[in-house]
């Protein structure tokens, strides 16, 4: 099928474009090898990488969402205003990519409002939403979403359908669905079955894993066969080939992080072609009654 057919048949679903604003050694697979005391010292790329992705962003008249690290907000709240001053959406990533896993609720809590008030403060926008790093809100996790609820988050996009050695809860829905008493919208990473088992289509090293006429068959599928939104995440760091690499990473660690990465920025603009694209609130959360 071809990219004009492709674009046709999708034409009546806006999907999610989303960006994970962290760099290259805020990983949570780099943890063993990187020792985030020495985070500043390192030569830090999200800057430019980010504004690379602006601009392209820019050049198709797509407004996405952006979840951001508050460290790197913090350092850089030139950039944050940038994403707000381009018509994008500003959530929050936590403070500095700490799997909720690792949390107890009163640490988790204080991180999300933290970074919440950090972002707001530069932005002047209010955050609605919340992405957990590696996606580690699990099912023993599920007291996460009863502290972003609280803490005045409207929606979290912190699962992925899918058996997973790292993160997952096979057994939830694919889609959107309320938790905390409709308080809050769980909005899962898109995945579509195959054999039996969901597949993650939603992007990171998937999109760089698989060719893509995949990525492309599978947003097609979920925005016609399943009639939703699909959404996309990827990094900044994706886009950066010449990324400093650090010692002793093991060959699986080293093989998810780097595979393909000269081969994403490409891919993300196929995407930006053959599908429609917006902000995560605009697409999920009910629009507000004018005044």
């Amino acid at each position: 099928m071809d990219a004009a057919t492709c674009r046709l048949g999708a034409s009546a679903v806006i999907n999610a474009m989303t960006v994970d604003v962290e760099d290259y050694f805020q990983v949570s697979a780099f943890e063993p090898h990187v020792d985030k005391a020495h985070w500043q010292t390192l030569p830090c790329r999200v800057e430019a990488n980010t504004q690379r992705i602006l601009e392209l962003f820019d050049s198709y008249q797509v407004r996405g969402t952006f979840f951001t690290l508050g460290w790197v907000a913090e350092r850089y709240p030139g950039l944050v205003k940038k994403i707000v001053e381009g018509g994008h959406e500003i959530a929050s990533h936590g403070w500095e990519h700490i799997r909720v896993n690792t949390q107890t609720p009163r640490e988790f809590r204080q991180d999300i409002e933290r970074t919440r008030k950090l972002l707001e403060d530069i932005s002047g926008e209010p955050v609605k939403g919340y992405r957990a790093a590696s996606y580690s809100i699990g099912s023993s996790e599920a007291w996460a979403w009863q502290e972003l609820a609280e803490a005045g988050y409207s929606y979290s996009s912190s699962i992925v359908p899918i058996r997973h050695d790292l993160y997952g809860i096979p057994g939830a829905p694919r889609f959107a669905f309320e938790v905390v008493d409709g308080r809050l919208l769980e909005i899962p990473i898109t995945t579509v079955p195959v054999g039996g088992r969901n597949i993650n289509c939603g992007g990171g090293g998937w999109v760089r894993l698989f060719p893509y006429t995949f990525s492309r068959w599978a947003m097609k599928r979920v925005n016609i066969a399943d009639g939703q939104a699909g959404i996309f995440y990827f990094h900044p760091w994706e886009i950066d080939p010449e990324q400093p690499r650090p010692e002793g990473v093991g060959v699986k660690t080293r093989f998810r992080h780097y595979l393909n990465l000269h081969r994403t920025y490409g891919r993300v603009e196929r995407l930006l072609k053959d599908f429609q694209w917006g902000r995560m609130d605009d697409i999920f959360l009910p629009k507000e009654a004018p005044q």
